[in-house]
């Protein structure tokens, strides 16, 4: 079926040549999506199990067959609030109060509680992005799973 809008040459990857048309645009998002990857002082373990949170809330195929769902079983309590919040976040963003920023102060502080929002709100614009585009998962070059998989419940 194909994209609905026509992928740039510029971009890496069919994500990036959605926003290739707009080299400045795909420029700055590549810095922004490097910064909140790499210098936000969060555990890239939870930030992946965000991310995989966040594809199926925002029902982008091209992300959720990258590495399919989260982990159920999350070992820590900090992955565990991150991925809670960002499964609220997804679900109902007008739901989120300042008891949901006391329990995620009980695991962060303030830098980290400021960059895990940033990087949340960046991802669901990220997948979002994709879903509207139609950016779906035979696209993905990297993918672990596919949609039959995970349609049937299978990990």
């Amino acid at each position: 079926m194909g994209t609905y809008l026509a992928l740039s040459n510029l971009g890496a990857t069919p994500f990036e040549q959605l926003l290739g048309h707009n080299l400045a645009i795909l420029d700055a998002w590549n810095r922004l999506e490097l910064s909140l990857f790499t210098a936000s002082g969060l555990d890239s373990h939870l930030l992946e199990q965000v991310r995989r949170t966040l594809a199926f809330g925002n029902q982008c195929e091209y992300c959720m067959v990258k590495a399919g769902r989260a982990d159920t079983e999350l070992a820590d309590s900090r992955t565990s609030v991150a991925v809670a919040f960002a499964a609220l976040f997804v679900a109902d963003h007008t739901s989120i109060t300042r008891q949901h920023f006391a329990i995620l102060g009980q695991e962060f502080n303030d830098r980290e509680i400021s960059a895990l929002c940033a990087f949340i709100t960046f991802i669901s614009a990220s997948q979002r992005l994709g879903r509207i585009c139609n950016l779906t998962e035979e696209y993905q070059l990297t993918k672990t799973t596919t949609m039959g998989v995970l349609q049937a419940g299978v990990r």
